[in-house]
């Protein structure tokens, strides 16, 4: 039988129960990319280890990328090789072995604009494909083709070819990023990890100079603990800074936050069989296809605001939108927008470097004995990162640890991928599902499909779509929280499916029946039921009122003036 982990409701009691219990090897804080990286690669080298998470999983920077698993053509041109090979090989390594459910090609096309552009951006993707194919595994990836104007035309007929001498398509890889981070931190625990929601570090224990734990606060329930390791470490992205004043001590790393936002429009806005990318005075521009939609993004502005909410402001909105519109025919304006979100890049601070200027490369410290702190990075090389700050929390260990093995340890649902969608006409057939709901579950779900078709075997009403986000079926918001960890209606409209981006409503007439689904498994009364969908539909709100102002500052202020449920952070 396949390997599996439910983070239903009563797992993370267990698990702060566990943590609390015993001396681990490994604490890990932070339940990002990186966080659930960590927690993997330590327990998969016969560590104890467990993690905990202030808000949800992915709940920050992790779920608002622009959802790409790449190489970075932007560092070819800052001649960051290194970092490029680097990710390309993370790239196979997601899509044919590690997450071949949950991560798939797709196509772009660069617009050349000049004749000299031509020989310049195809020998960049030349390399960009070489690289790849000098890697240890087999990409999957059709390599880049030149095309012409005729050409471009036929591919995009909403793209300007008026002005283009042509372009040259290639692919990278996109994923859903908050799945693949609940993916992993499914996966550790699995295999053993303590993994926790909603549970806050509040300080550190000390013994002399050496950090031996951290005292931790359950937010669902108001309790505090205690959690004894040998070594923590810190995964906390932009919020580095803030867990290094609870050591008490300088930091050891500074960490910038730069903000990008990215617009969602819908499929039908523009027609064409490829994305696109193209450089701007500050950063690169991508349209990303998404389904149903389009993602197009992003902006990289400092940010020195509220971390955990930041807020995209109608100037950011205008930005994208002009620079999308010199390529096509029929622009975009506000009345296309469907979703707006923003996040938060943590980048290891330069002296005088601007934010899109700053390397993403990561960088791993030991600031006091006991504690290891790791920040800067991508989405990409997570395992990477996790790899490093793992090598080093290894040396507060007496024993030490083995090597990492998380090259070759795929994460829940790679097992049984390609069966079953070999077997997606059967699947349909006996679930009574269309073929197209079959594919859809197989790409979120993978091999765990048979577990989410079980439920909906055993009550057949899960088998429906929601009533307002129809690409959704019930069965999978009840999923979410049997085996996902979600607790509140924000975990499942914003990050276990995407509806909060991808209605034109935010998702604010789907809160109510999504909130009735996840009652039945939580317990919620109906005084909760209508906290948790007023608490949600304010936020979207004052989201809505931080979009039309210009400023950092005015959009933010708007942003903060969304109420925190008792459980929020």
């Amino acid at each position: 039988m396949a390997l599996t982990a439910d983070l239903g409701p009563g797992s993370r009691a267990a698990a702060l129960t566990g943590m609390s219990t015993q001396e681990l090897d490994v604490l890990v804080v932070g339940g990002g990319i990186v966080g659930a990286g960590v927690a993997l690669d330590a327990v998969s080298r016969g560590l104890s280890t467990a993690i905990v998470e202030q808000r949800d999983f992915a709940s920050g920077t992790s779920s608002r990328s622009s959802k790409l698993v790449h190489g970075g053509l932007r560092y070819l041109e800052m001649f960051d090789f290194g970092l490029v090979r680097e990710a390309l090989e993370e790239r196979g390594l997601l899509l044919t072995r590690l997450a071949p459910h949950l991560v798939r090609p797709v196509p772009f096309l660069y617009p050349l604009h000049k004749t000299w552009e031509r020989p310049y951006v195809g020998a960049g993707l030349a390399l960009y494909d070489g690289m790849a194919m000098a890697g240890k595994y087999d990409m999957g990836v059709p390599k880049h083709k030149h095309l012409f104007r005729r050409q471009v035309a036929r591919m995009a007929p909403d793209l300007r070819t008026d002005q283009l001498t042509g372009a040259i398509r290639y692919y990278d890889c996109q994923v859903d990023d908050a799945r693949l981070v609940m993916n992993i931190a499914r996966t550790a625990a699995a295999y053993g990890a303590h993994v926790a929601s909603r549970t806050k570090v509040t300080g550190f224990l000390r013994e002399g100079e050496r950090v031996v734990g951290a005292t931790i606060r359950d937010l669902e329930n108001d309790v505090d603990h205690e959690v004894r390791a040998k070594v923590v470490v810190n995964c906390a992205g932009v919020w580095t800074d803030g867990i290094q004043e609870l050591v008490g001590g300088r930091g050891a790393l500074h960490v910038e936050a730069s903000k990008g936002v990215h617009i969602v429009v819908p499929k039908d806005r523009i027609r064409s069989e490829a994305g696109f990318i193209t450089k701007t005075e500050k950063s690169v521009l991508f349209v990303i296809p998404w389904g149903r939609h389009w993602i197009i993004g992003t902006t990289d502005t400092p940010w020195s605001l509220d971390l955990a909410h930041p807020a995209a402001s109608r100037a950011d909105i205008d930005y994208i939108l002009g620079h999308v519109n010199t390529l096509l025919k029929d622009p975009l304006d506000h009345e296309d927008v469907e979703g707006v979100y923003a996040g938060l890049r943590p980048l290891l601070k330069g002296e005088s470097d601007a934010t899109s200027k700053i390397s993403r490369e990561h960088t791993v410290v030991a600031p006091v004995p006991g504690l290891v702190l790791i920040a800067g990075g991508k989405l990409t090389t997570y395992r990477v990162m996790a790899k490093d700050a793992v090598d080093v929390a290894a040396r507060s260990l007496e024993s030490g640890a083995r090597e990492s093995i998380t090259d070759r340890v795929p994460l829940l649902g790679a097992h049984g991928f390609e069966t079953r969608t070999n077997q997606r006409t059967t699947l349909a057939r006996t679930s009574g599902l269309h073929l197209a709901r079959i594919d859809h579950l197989l790409g979120r779900y993978g091999g765990m499909i048979d577990e989410i078709l079980v439920l909906m075997a055993e009550r057949p009403e899960l088998a429906e779509p929601l009533i307002h986000a129809e690409d959704y079926l019930a069965g999978e918001v009840v999923y979410a929280v049997t085996h996902e960890g979600a607790r509140h209606l924000d975990d499942v409209l914003t990050r276990r499916t995407r509806i909060s981006i991808e209605a034109f409503d935010r998702g604010a007439l789907a809160a109510p029946q999504v909130a009735e689904l996840m009652a039945g498994v939580l317990g919620w009364d109906q005084d909760r039921i209508d906290e948790e969908v007023d608490h949600y539909l304010r936020r979207v709100e004052a989201e809505r009122q931080s979009q039309q102002k210009l400023t950092d500052q005015e959009a933010d202020e708007a942003r903060v003036k969304a109420p925190e449920g008792p459980w929020a952070v």
